[in-house]
């Protein structure tokens, strides 16, 4: 990623950060107030299903790793946060519009943006089984904030294409029945 490319993506990252849960632009729609239930079942794409992403209230349930999901441009990608607090490290997996498919993107990083403590990592490329050369589904990085157990709150933020995409989510405590 040239330096140039770089430095853009910090200052939409940036911006993003900064203007929290109100921004509705396209590049920048927000998932804020969702629940993540254990069995999944708030919200769930059906095959030819659509809706509205920029419509208050929307939600999704928990990724296809157990992970917390976001949007990138009005549901274009769905992109899914998981941390891995033993190891301090964080992992992105990015999905089509149902949530589930994975979605190789020719980018060599994407970035982690964390509210509290606040902090910003790189997310290299990890490309799964069957991503083809040069484009990868699955970004990991490390950064010792993420060893902390609690539920976090921020946006994951990339290039595609040369169109740059961010997406805010927050992670919610899981409710287990007794």
């Amino acid at each position: 990623m040239t330096t140039s490319k770089l430095s853009l993506l910090v200052l939409i990252s940036a911006f993003v950060f900064m203007s929290g849960c109100e921004s509705k632009t396209e590049s920048a729609k927000t998932d804020s107030g969702t629940h993540t239930h254990a069995d999944g079942s708030v919200h769930s794409h059906g095959d030819g299903h659509s809706h509205d992403h920029g419509v208050e209230g929307h939600s999704h349930g928990a990724g296809p790793h157990g992970g917390t999901l976001a949007d990138w441009g009005g549901g274009k990608f769905h992109v899914e946060f998981t941390v891995d607090h033993d190891k301090k490290e964080a992992t992105v997996y990015i999905f089509g519009t149902d949530e589930k498919t994975a979605v190789p993107i020719d980018a060599s990083e994407i970035t982690l943006t964390i509210k509290d403590p606040s902090f910003t990592t790189t997310l290299a490329a990890s490309p799964q089984d069957g991503d083809p050369e040069g484009k990868a589904s699955r970004f990991i990085g490390n950064h010792d904030s993420l060893g902390v157990v609690q539920e976090y709150e921020g946006s994951m933020s990339g290039v595609v294409d040369d169109t740059p995409y961010s997406g805010n989510f927050k992670e919610e405590a899981e409710h287990h029945d007794h």
